[in-house]
């Protein structure tokens, strides 16, 4: 677990969905309050969008902003529940393809919490469970990478 970071201001923007919003709100605000916890002094600029497929544009806009209050990470949160078709497994592959290219293209770490997954039970244990809790992953992740990025 990481300790804390004293002192250092890091800007977040944390790009979430609202589709199966009972699972994306519970990703939010785990991360939120593990963002809060290891870096206290963050701050943290939320944007909802309605689904998974928007999360990428959203994204790239706040990556597109001007140099002095870009973030200096980016969490991408959301959850798409597999059904009887391909297009769960279509819109993940490209949100993925899109995450990453947005984050080797602006050299700004993105870390991507949007979950594709098989079922609601699936959903219950990393969205709202303690154990597999993907929304605190992603605040570990964004405070890490923020170190990381931060070294000369």
């Amino acid at each position: 677990m990481n300790p804390p970071m004293e002192g250092r201001d890091i800007r977040v923007t944390i790009v979430a969905s609202e589709y199966n919003k009972r699972y994306t709100d519970a990703l939010l605000g785990n991360c939120r309050e593990e963002l809060a916890r290891l870096a206290p002094n963050a701050r943290v600029d939320v944007r909802r969008v309605p689904g998974a497929f928007e999360v990428p544009v959203m994204v790239n806009r706040a990556l597109a902003m001007a140099e002095h209050c870009r973030p200096h990470v980016v969490i991408a949160l959301g959850v798409i529940l597999r059904g009887s078709t391909a297009h769960a497994d279509l819109i993940g592959e490209a949100i993925t393809r899109e995450l990453l290219h947005a984050a080797c293209k602006s050299l700004v770490p993105v870390i991507h919490e949007v979950l594709l997954l098989q079922d609601e039970q699936q959903a219950e244990e990393r969205c709202l469970g303690d154990s597999l809790n993907r929304g605190r992953e992603a605040a570990r992740a964004a405070v890490a990478m923020f170190q990381a990025t931060q070294m000369n």
